[in-house]
């Protein structure tokens, strides 16, 4: 699969930025067909990093009420955190 496809976007939420500071991790949102194994090939070949570990996490899309008096769902979403090895330069 091509890398582009594989990693959507960065999170760039609160509690991503305290583990990307801390921890030297990163979240990312990804194709929900995507493995542990290709998601970690795709960060290696986007960014100039040497990935330590991969965990995804599955959201459930939100139910959301639309202007009639029906309601909508967002589509569910993969979530994956990077941790990358010690000495590595900071992906944001």
């Amino acid at each position: 699969m091509d890398p582009y496809k594989i990693v959507q976007t960065i999170l760039v939420t609160e509690k991503g930025t305290e583990l990307s500071s801390g921890l030297n991790q990163y979240t990312f949102k990804v194709a929900r067909d995507a493995n542990k194994l290709e998601i970690r090939a795709a960060i290696e070949a986007l960014f100039p990093v040497k990935v330590k570990a991969v965990n995804v996490m599955h959201r459930q899309g939100k139910l959301k009420r639309t202007r009639t008096a029906g309601y909508g769902r967002r589509p569910d979403w993969k979530k994956a955190v990077v941790t990358l090895s010690e000495g590595q330069i900071d992906i944001i």
